[in-house]
């Protein structure tokens, strides 16, 4: 019976967009948006789904034993990317681009109980070649970038789980670990190969390390830079809501700087040459 699942699952997904959307409305009870396109890439044994509007789900994805899958407006998944087990919710604008896997471990032996769940918030963006797992929960606040290749986090040992916890507007660098129990402030920035161990609750700052301690506070740029949109389609208003009024303050002057220095640049490239000749 598996086996035969698994074997429908493929011949759905092997169908054109606009012919297997309706299947799945139909036969599998799945809610999905208008503007919805979803290449070659499997649902097997998903027992429910949500997929919002104007949602691109690429080539050779595989969503596998899912108990419940919620995917918001326009996200983009890319290809080669596994989601297994448990309950995913992805945030709209939420961007995975290739070669992740989300995977929770399907009757985990814990001695706690477990609360198997990935929740990745409006915004989140996840690069190339992560792991996550979410045999205990796992939540990634808006905006946060998962940057770079190779990083892993970790929610178990042998038998026990403890959930992570990372804000919102984050940056991780590449090949970094997250150890059970991690919870990350918000507008932090986490370096490149740092292990992190514990609770990081100071907010607007950079950890390193192995293990990984607070180097020190962000500055006005580096908080401009967790600031700014993860994708350029994001709205002004979703993009900004969740940050205090200070931090807002920082990133509209550095964007009206930015702004005004790039017009400034601009009319000095239209100048003409004979004009500056005169001025001398």
């Amino acid at each position: 019976m598996a086996r035969l699942t698994f074997f429908a699952g493929v011949l759905v997904a092997l169908l054109p967009s606009w012919l297997k959307i309706p299947i799945y409305r139909i036969f599998y009870r799945y809610e999905i948006g208008k503007g919805v396109r979803i290449g070659f890439s499997p649902f097997v044994r998903v027992q429910r789904c949500r997929i919002g509007d104007h949602t691109r789900i690429g080539h050779l994805n595989l969503f596998y034993a899912i108990d419940e899958l919620a995917i918001g407006n326009h996200t983009r998944i890319g290809f080669l990317n596994l989601f297994r087990g448990g309950r995913l919710s992805l945030g709209a604008y939420t961007t995975v681009i290739r070669q992740n896997v989300f995977n929770s471990i399907l009757g985990p032996d814990a001695v706690n109980v477990v609360d198997s769940s990935l929740t990745l918030g409006t915004g989140v963006v996840v690069a190339s070649g992560h792991w996550l797992d979410f045999t205990d929960r796992i939540t990634i606040g808006a905006h946060t970038i998962i940057g770079g290749r190779n990083s892993s986090f970790w929610t178990h040992n042998r038998q026990r789980t403890r959930g992570i916890e990372v804000g919102a507007h984050c940056y991780l660098g590449s090949e970094i670990r997250l150890a059970p129990g991690v919870e990350i402030s918000p507008l932090s920035i986490v370096a490149i190969g740092s292990v992190l161990v514990g609770r990081y609750h100071e907010p607007r700052t950079l950890v390193g390390g192995n293990p990984a301690t607070v180097i020190r506070p962000l500055k006005e740029r580096d908080l401009y830079l967790v600031c700014r949109k993860t994708r350029s389609d994001i709205p002004d208003e979703v993009a900004l809501s969740d940050l205090p009024e200070a931090v807002r303050e920082i990133f509209r002057r550095h964007r009206q700087e930015k702004r005004i220095g790039g017009e400034t640049l601009a009319s000095l490239a239209e100048t003409p040459a004979l004009d500056s000749q005169r001025a001398v």
